[in-house]
């Protein structure tokens, strides 16, 4: 098990040079941006080639967002190949942008200091916008675990059907007890979901 953490483990962010860890508010609307794009069921390299289209020209906080505009946004979704879901996320990356920069004055950092527990947390997170569900929320989390103490979100779908499939019950608890690191076990195993599970692949792991 710890070797297959260490192959499939590696977070999201990680992947994508964000450095969550440094706990800069730039560096967490960045991972909240591509959590939203993966959010959504597409091709995970569409999102991820999206994702550096924002970055690429430097799209990356909610005043940029706004400041792009809604034609401007699509043009950036399509171009990364999110053509499927262009207009309506165009719609809810300015619905998120205007309502964390009117009620959190754009900072992620102090929406979570304002929040009760982990509930209310992915409760305003969810308030953002209309298109901000449960897997995207849980999703963002899931990195944010390294530095936001609220930070404890369900696992997504897939990663349940993956902790079915090797007979995991409670993530937290099986990673105390293996010694893991819960971010990048969680990460695992929902690349387990995608890569193994969903094309009816040998699995690489036994518990």
């Amino acid at each position: 098990m710890k070797e297959f953490v260490q192959r499939y483990g590696e977070p999201y962010s990680k992947l994508l040079g964000i450095d969550l860890e440094s706990g800069r508010s730039s560096e967490i609307f960045k991972w909240f941006l591509a959590s939203m794009l993966y959010g959504k069921p597409i091709r995970e390299s569409s999102a991820t080639k999206t994702y550096k289209r924002f970055e690429k020209r430097r799209i990356l906080s909610p005043n940029k967002i706004l400041k792009t505009g809604w034609d401007g946004l699509v043009s950036i979704l399509d171009e990364g190949g999110y053509t499927r879901y262009d207009f309506s996320t165009a719609t809810k990356l300015l619905d998120v942008a205007q309502a964390l920069t009117k009620l959190y004055d754009g900072d992620l950092n102090r929406l979570h200091d304002v929040a009760a527990n982990n509930r209310d947390l992915e409760a305003r997170i969810m308030a953002l916008g209309k298109g901000v569900g449960p897997t995207t929320t849980s999703i963002f989390l899931r990195d944010m675990r390294v530095i936001w103490p609220k930070a404890d979100p369900k696992p997504t779908p897939l990663v349940r059907q993956a902790q079915k499939s090797l007979g995991i019950e409670d993530l937290k608890s099986y990673a105390k007890r293996r010694r893991l690191d819960p971010v990048r076990l969680e990460t695992a195993l929902l690349r387990l979901a995608k890569d193994f599970l969903r094309q009816g692949l040998p699995l690489p792991v036994k518990t």
